[in-house]
């Protein structure tokens, strides 16, 4: 029995640019697909939970973690930069390029879901991030993505001070990884079918369309 409808659970960071990349060519995947009603929620991922709030330099922090030479990273961020621009998205990597913190991050998306504005927070974070190159562990710069979307400044504010879903978050991220999610992004189709890391459009819609064309 054929159905219309699908649910897409997506963990990822916004520290994390093959998210950004994933989630537009899911997009590109979805735009396949007429009349397909989809239910669309994120989920936290901390790439570097122990990042203080100073931050690190990025060129650094990738060499320390994966062992990268500055021409290897570099070259990875041209990559990435180009497949950006492939997909409408604005990379503006450079030399003074910092990675940070993101659990504040986590809990203003947490809260945004309350008023089904998450994906548009988690896309205006992005931005700030990557392409305004702000820092999404400064409250200052948090309530400025939630404002854009349309999110109230002082209910932002508030959450953010008091951390009321900090805990919550946390629980949801030890979820996920007891559930064997080690790297982002990952996709969870009908919360069976996961795909990991940023796969073409064609392999997406591919599976779509077994889950849209199977029998229930």
């Amino acid at each position: 029995m054929a159905t219309n409808q699908i649910q897409i659970d997506i963990i990822s960071d916004v520290m994390c640019p093959w998210c950004i990349v994933g989630y537009r060519r899911l997009e590109q995947a979805l735009s396949k697909f007429d009349d397909l009603e989809v239910t669309l929620q994120w989920h936290p991922f901390e790439l570097n939970p122990a990042m203080g709030p100073e931050g690190q330099h990025l060129g650094e922090h990738i060499a320390e973690k994966y062992g990268s030479t500055p021409e290897q990273s570099a070259q990875n961020r041209q990559r990435l930069t180009q497949m950006g621009a492939d997909l409408g998205f604005e990379f503006n990597f450079s030399d003074s390029s910092r990675i940070y913190n993101t659990l504040l991050a986590h809990q203003l998306l947490y809260w945004a879901a309350e008023s089904g504005k998450q994906t548009d927070l988690k896309l205006a974070l992005f931005s700030s991030y990557f392409t305004e190159q702000k820092n999404p562990d400064d409250i200052e710069v948090l309530i400025e993505a939630a404002t854009k979307v349309d999110l109230d400044a002082a209910e932002a504010r508030a959450v953010l001070s008091d951390k009321r879903f900090e805990t919550a978050v946390k629980e949801e991220e030890q979820l996920w990884i007891s559930r064997g999610i080690q790297a982002v992004p990952a996709i969870v189709f009908n919360q069976q079918y996961l795909v990991s890391g940023a796969q073409d459009p064609d392999t997406i819609a591919e599976l779509i369309t077994k889950l849209t064309t199977e029998e229930a």
